[in-house]
């Protein structure tokens, strides 16, 4: 379980109903892995219709924010404003593997990558490359609600513009800024 670490967060669920949205505050504590985030999801969709749209806003301690996007039965999508994060935070570590292992497109332009060792060095490092700082995910998984990557990654870069701003600037794009306020 995740919740384990006793670190700040908001977590409210927004799902597209015929109505408008819809949103929901998620206890992320019970939560072990993505299939569990999504199913919850859903689950916190109620009576809405089982092809809705629904989003996961999520922040922590006003240090990074999260957007992770369930449509119906599909794989959700993720996004994470800062691959940092994973050093604080197992919720962190959990959606940036989603986020970099799923095959959605990195955010960030640069790898910090090592030059490729050649095949008789017999001190090759078989350790995990890590992504320099900064977001990662899928950044167009809110382009046909009204935020488009080039947008997602101008505000994640933004600066003094903190995690819960982004994400009311994200619901408001999309028409959830309500939704979103009821529940903060």
């Amino acid at each position: 379980m995740l919740g384990s670490e006793n670190v700040g967060y908001f977590a409210a669920v927004l799902t597209r109903t015929e109505d408008g949205w819809d949103a929901n505050e998620i206890d992320l504590d019970e939560i072990d892995d993505l299939t569990d985030l999504a199913d919850a999801m859903r689950e916190s969709s109620g009576d809405a219709d089982p092809e809705s749209t629904s989003l996961l806003f999520f922040e922590q301690e006003d240090a990074w924010f999260a957007v992770v996007r369930v449509d119906g039965e599909e794989d959700p999508r993720v996004f994470v404003s800062d691959s940092d994060a994973v050093g604080h935070s197992a919720y962190a570590e959990m959606l940036l593997e989603a986020a970099g292992g799923s095959g959605t497109a990195l955010a960030v332009e640069e790898l910090d990558v090592e030059p490729e060792e050649s095949a008789d060095d017999d001190d090759a490092d078989d350790e995990p490359e890590d992504l320099d700082a900064g977001p990662v995910g899928d950044t167009e998984l809110l382009t046909d609600l009204g935020t488009d990557g080039e947008t997602l990654l101008s505000l994640c870069a933004k600066e003094g513009m903190l995690p819960s701003e982004i994400l009311t600037a994200l619901a408001e794009a999309a028409g959830a800024g309500e939704a979103l306020e009821s529940v903060r």
